[in-house]
Parts: C-alpha cells; sequence; structure tokens
C-alpha cells in the first residue's frame, strides 16, 4: 500500500497489556519483544474506517488494500466523507473502484452517516455488545466488521473477532502447529488474554502481516 501513517501515541492501556500476556502466554512472550516500537494506531474517522473494513470484507490484506486505495484515489482524499461518496455515486461512473454489491453497502453506510449518524449517542461511553448491535443494523455491516470498528476506531482493549481468518491464521501457526482451529477452540486459547483481547490479536495479526493491522 502506497500511503505511509505516521506513528501514533501509544494507547495508554498498551504497556499493562504487554506484561500481562507475557506472563500469561508463552508465545506472546516471544512475539511481542519482536514488536515492541510498534503499537495499535487507530482512526480519526468513523465513516472512513467503517468503509474501509467493508471494503476489505472476504479479500486478502494485500487485495483489500489495493481496493481501498483505488477508492480513496477516486475520491481524491485519504480519508472519504459520506457527502464526498454520495457525490461521487451520483455520478454516470459511480463508485467503479468498487464491486456492485460493496458499492451498494458504501453508499448506503454514507446515507446513514448523513442520516442518522448525529443522532446516535457517544459511543465512547457504550458498551461493546450495544456498538456492535447498533453497527449491524447498517447493511454490509456484520458481528466482525463492528468489531474490527471497535478495535481500529474506537480503540476498546478486549474485543475477539473470532470470526477473522488471519486471527484463526495466526493461532493456528503458533498455537496448533498450523493445524486447522475452531472458533471454539481460539475462545479457549484466548481466554488468557482477558482484559486485553485486542492486544493479543493485534501482535498475531501482525506475525503474519504488519499491514493487517492498519484500518
Amino acid at each position: 500500500m502506497s500511503v505511509q501513517f505516521p506513528q501514533a501515541e501509544q494507547p495508554a492501556f498498551w504497556e499493562e497489556a504487554q506484561r500481562h500476556l507475557m506472563r500469561r502466554d508463552r508465545i506472546l512472550r516471544r512475539l511481542i519483544p519482536q514488536q515492541a516500537d510498534v503499537w495499535l494506531s487507530t482512526s480519526p474517522s468513523a465513516f472512513a474506517t467503517l468503509a474501509r473494513i467493508i471494503i476489505g470484507q472476504q479479500l486478502s490484506v494485500r487485495s483489500a488494500n489495493d481496493m481501498w486505495q483505488r477508492f480513496v484515489d477516486a475520491c481524491g482524499t485519504l480519508e472519504p466523507t459520506p457527502a464526498r461518496v454520495m457525490q461521487i455515486a451520483s455520478q454516470d461512473q459511480g463508485l467503479e473502484s468498487l464491486s456492485k454489491r460493496k458499492s451498494s453497502y458504501i453508499v448506503g453506510l454514507a446515507e446513514h452517516f448523513e442520516s442518522e449518524w448525529a443522532q446516535l449517542p457517544d459511543w465512547r461511553d457504550t458498551d461493546d455488545e450495544a456498538v456492535i448491535a447498533e453497527l449491524c443494523k447498517i447493511r454490509g455491516v456484520g458481528r466482525w466488521t463492528a468489531e474490527l470498528f471497535l478495535i481500529f476506531y474506537l480503540g476498546r482493549p478486549d474485543v475477539l473477532p473470532l470470526d477473522d481468518a488471519s486471527l484463526l491464521k495466526a493461532i493456528s501457526l503458533h498455537y496448533f502447529s498450523g493445524e486447522p482451529v475452531s472458533r471454539f477452540e481460539a475462545r479457549e486459547v484466548a481466554q488468557a488474554w482477558a482484559p486485553w483481547r485486542t492486544v493479543a490479536v493485534w501482535y498475531l495479526w501482525h506475525s503474519l502481516d504488519p499491514a493487517s493491522v492498519r484500518y
């Protein structure tokens, strides 16, 4: 991906989470020191975060990044706005960089932000499940998308996206010698990570591909 982002300030909970995870988990005790100078970086734009997660659904990291790059190029900005998306969608070419289905989802998301987002409460004071339930009312947003929004926009420290293929792949690689793992097995492994499951997930993602830890 050609877009470069500055390193954000370290989350306030990060060092405490590192200590907890290295104490409780032998794999993370090895992985965390390898990435000591990087950490979770949240996005300042709720709309752009959700749009990028939706665009990346069911795609490899590289394909998702490429498609997002084409989308922001079409929008002419690194952080597309609902108004800009609706403007482009109203033109003859529409959102040509996206599939028909994802174009429909992104336009619907833009319409939702324009009409209803301002009416919602401050989600920084809302618990995780309530945020997920509200987001899942939007067409194209399921639990996985909502959980990544909790991580990459709200910076919630204890999110476990069990439907994430990269997380299951990393758990398989590091904990089960490459054997396939079920969601139940992944949840069992993750019990030791609470209340800092987001941080553990972030390091496992990073162990596979650093590009997968930015939305």
